[in-house]
């Protein structure tokens, strides 16, 4: 009891880990281009400009990248979960078919449309709750998740109902403050390399925060056009690979009610 306790602590330490290494290249950028750029090799008037846009991109980048950590994912209401009768009937029953029949009784009066591969009605053994259409039970997180998208490493949350609206938001600003960066930076990038402005330490930044904002940009465009595509589908991140089931079977359309309204 007391290892396991101990494994639990430090996997939940260490899933800090990506959110602070992204939180320390946002901040050596904050640093480079503030004050090792701006500060040493741009004019009065640009500078101004520059810091105003950076600034605003670095204030929305910030605001959207915290919602999408600390908004908690929500979970299936009460109605969802089985009454102490319910419970101890189906707990006490041994037959999977009187079981399959327990659950399918009690999810009549639930707005359930899906579900599982063998055509029962989905029940979270952990949870103890009828899985309302389009929630999945979230390891990491230990709960079941509604419309969950995925576990995201990066912000260590779960990706769904609750925070998706965040999660597009924030790659859709990390974009926008990558090309910002990569824009304003390239012209300086050149005359560093041309010779046309002394070596220094701002020189390894303004290469470094080049290299680091497209790498970044190439990967958040795959990433935010796939989502994008999901988006224009209804479906998700889990829904794309794995077909939800309906009673006439699986359908990956299931959600799509039109581009306007999926939205």
């Amino acid at each position: 009891m007391a290892l396991s306790r101990a494994l639990r602590c430090c996997q939940r330490i260490f899933s800090w880990i990506p959110v602070i290494i992204i939180s320390s290249v946002v901040l050596w950028s904050y640093y480079a281009y503030v004050f090792e750029l701006c500060f040493g090799k741009i004019p009065l008037l640009t500078i101004l400009a520059y810091l105003l846009i950076f600034h605003v991109c670095f204030i929305m980048f910030w605001w959207t990248y915290w919602k999408a950590i600390f908004t908690p994912p929500s979970i299936p209401s009460k109605k969802f979960q089985l009454s102490y009768t319910d419970k101890e009937r189906y707990e006490m029953e041994e037959r999977p078919d009187v079981q399959k029949q327990i659950l399918a009784d009690i999810a009549k009066k639930l707005p359930i449309f899906t579900r599982a591969q063998s055509g029962a009605i989905r029940f979270c053994d952990r949870c103890q709750v009828i899985k309302p259409d389009r929630c999945h039970h979230c390891s990491v997180c230990e709960t079941c998740v509604l419309k969950m998208d995925h576990h995201c490493p990066w912000v260590n949350n779960c990706v769904g109902f609750s925070n998706y609206k965040f999660f597009l938001l924030f790659l859709s600003y990390s974009m926008i403050y990558c090309v910002f960066i990569a824009s304003t930076v390239f012209q300086y990038f050149l005359k560093f390399w041309v010779g046309d402005l002394p070596n220094g330490s701002a020189k390894f930044h303004v290469l470094f925060l080049l290299f680091v904002a497209l790498m970044f940009f190439v990967s958040l465009m795959f990433l935010f056009g796939y989502h994008c595509w999901l988006v224009a589908k209804n479906r998700s991140t889990l829904e794309a690979f794995s077909a939800p089931v309906f009673q006439n079977g699986p359908d990956r359309n299931g959600f799509h009610v039109g581009l306007s309204r999926n939205q």
